[in-house]
């Protein structure tokens, strides 16, 4: 049931360079993509081109590879429908090649569109209630819906998704890793470099929900994204990652109303060498990736996506293909 997957940024890079980032990671054995979905990036030096539509265009131009955003927030800037619609759309346009990623969202994306930003507790039931609301959109009936935050009236999509597409939920914490358990199809979370006492305690909680919910879970995809580089330029790494994605590496951007890149940038500023050493594997010796890589496996993750922040994509991805790949293939 293993899953290999890569991490494609768009907080970093333009929609051009991603479509040729999607069809190398297809031609070099990767097997699904995880595609942030951003109105801002994590930075002022970023980007954040229109998901959705990009994903139309990843479909166009691949034929294998399963695609899908890692992760929507389908509660605030955009309505749940539009999302039923998208995902449905994709899933038309990629033969079935595709799922559902959602969670509770950043302000960094929400606020600055809606100029709101709710409780946690309030975006976790919204989230519960847009999940109930996609579902039955997607069985193609004409939709009377009345929930506590959305309403629909003969609301009904005329072009069905080609499978039936599985909603993966993001967390990052135990305490919500039970929610994706129960509501969810499967999970999305975020390793932190060998460290892997919390993503042990997110699928005991995720395995609980589960449970609850009369789900086997050991048929769920339990999905994680690890932050690697495969190089031997340890300074070079350590700048990517801290010029791009350090914001995103601060816990407490998920909760409070930080709304801007700059804001972002400025809290990722107490992100150190040292931190990213700890979250990020940066090393060109494959076996280092690779005892990374098997402690999630063994702890029970079946979808892994690699997240660089090299400059060169198209180099990594190869050579992750050739040296990383085919152990990982034989081990799944």
């Amino acid at each position: 049931m293993l899953k290999i997957g890569y991490k494609i940024g768009p907080e970093q890079f333009s929609p051009l360079e991603m479509l040729e980032q999607v069809i190398a990671a297809e031609k070099n054995g990767f097997e699904s993509i995880d595609v942030s979905d951003h109105f801002h990036p994590w930075s002022e030096e970023g980007q954040a081109c229109f998901t959705w539509s990009w994903l139309g265009a990843a479909a166009a131009r691949t034929e294998t590879i399963e695609l899908g955003p890692g992760v929507t927030c389908p509660i605030l800037r955009y309505n749940p429908a539009i999302i039923a619609q998208a995902a449905a759309t994709v899933s038309s346009l990629a033969g079935g090649r595709t799922y559902l990623g959602v969670g509770t969202g950043e302000a960094l994306n929400e606020y600055p569109v809606t100029y709101e930003w709710p409780t946690f507790r309030e975006r976790q039931a919204m989230m519960i209630e847009s999940i109930q609301l996609i579902r039955s959109l997607w069985t193609g009936e004409k939709i009377d819906f009345e929930g506590c935050y959305y309403r629909t009236r003969q609301a009904k999509l005329y072009t069905l998704p080609k499978n039936e597409i599985p909603i993966y939920i993001s967390s990052l914490a135990p305490e919500s890793a039970y929610l994706a358990g129960y509501y969810g199809d499967g999970l999305m979370t975020v390793g932190e470099g060998m460290d892997t006492t919390k993503c042990e305690q997110i699928l005991s909680e995720f395995k609980r929900g589960a449970n609850d919910a009369g789900r086997d879970f050991e048929e769920m995809p339990k999905a994680v994204e690890l932050f690697v580089d495969y190089t031997g330029d340890l300074e070079k790494a350590v700048e990517n990652f801290k010029k791009y994605w350090a914001g995103a590496m601060v816990p407490a951007l998920f909760l409070n109303k930080i709304y801007t890149p700059a804001m972002s940038a400025q809290n990722g500023k107490i992100i150190g060498k040292d931190v990213i050493q700890k979250s990020v594997c940066i090393s060109d010796d494959p076996e280092k990736h690779i005892e990374l890589i098997k402690k999630y496996i063994d702890i029970g993750f079946t979808h892994l996506y690699f997240h660089s922040a090299s400059e060169d994509q198209i180099a990594f991805l190869e050579g992750y293909g050739k040296d990383v790949l085919p152990a990982l293939k034989k081990m799944g």
